[in-house]
Formats: structure tokens, sequence, C-alpha cells
């Protein structure tokens, strides 16, 4: 089993899924994207995609399940295949056209798909041909 280095699994999950799962919350998580968050993290700094384990309103930014607001049966986010990310030091944009420019590079290897337009930077592991941009 995958565990992200940099970061807990309540970063990744909602409050009531850390509590019904624990730990055993990092199985509802795709490899792909755990390994791909580690990557990000060290080539662009300090990023947020859940932040309510610190007192943040942020807890459908990874895994979201029925109780979610945002909850879709087909959406990436439902199967553990998606973030939508607030990054420290850069904008969503420049992580966005860097993706864009070099989707070769080791870092954004499993990223398959990016949602344009937006303040954050959702990317996903989906199964499709590289890379697809959609707006909301």
């Amino acid at each position: 089993m995958i565990k992200c280095k940099w970061f807990k699994i309540q970063e990744l999950v909602s409050p009531q899924a850390y509590k019904d799962r624990g730990d055993k919350a990092w199985q509802l998580l795709d490899d792909r994207l755990l390994i791909t968050l580690d990557r990000l993290r060290e080539k662009y700094g300090s990023m947020t995609i859940n932040n309510w384990s610190y007192g943040g309103d942020r807890e459908w930014s990874g895994l979201r399940t029925p109780e979610s607001p945002y909850y879709s049966k087909y959406s990436q986010h439902t199967h553990g295949r998606a973030c939508d990310i607030i990054f420290k030091h850069v904008t969503a944009e420049q992580v966005r056209q860097d993706i864009l420019e070099n989707p070769d590079d080791e870092i954004f290897e499993y990223i398959n798909s990016l949602e344009l337009g937006v303040s954050w930077a959702h990317l996903d592991c989906r199964n499709v041909e590289r890379i697809f941009a959609f707006h909301p």
C-alpha cells in the first residue's frame, strides 16, 4: 500500500471518511494520484488539498463520498483519482501550463486530465489519452 510522503491521510479525505476508515482510507486512493501528489509537492512546495484537520474549511478537495455536496457518481474524486489543489508559491495556471508544456516529464506522467479556467488545480489520473483538458 502506497502512502504519501508529504501528506497525512486527513489532507486527502473528508472528516467522515477518516472517522470511518482511519489509516485504511489510503486504500480508497489511486496509487498514481498519491505518487503524483508527492512529486508535485517536491517540485512546487507547499500545497493544500483538504485542511479541515487544521481548522480550515476544505474537506471535499480529495476523495468525495455521497455525503459531499459536490458528489457525482462518475467524478474522478469519487473514485480516488482526483484532487483540487491550491499551491502556496505558484498559481494553478502556472502548474497547468507546466503540465501542458511538459506532459512527458516524469513528475506529470500519471496526470491525464486537467480542469481549465478555475483558481485551483484540478488534476486526475482517469483512463484517457494524454492530456484531456476541460472547462467546468
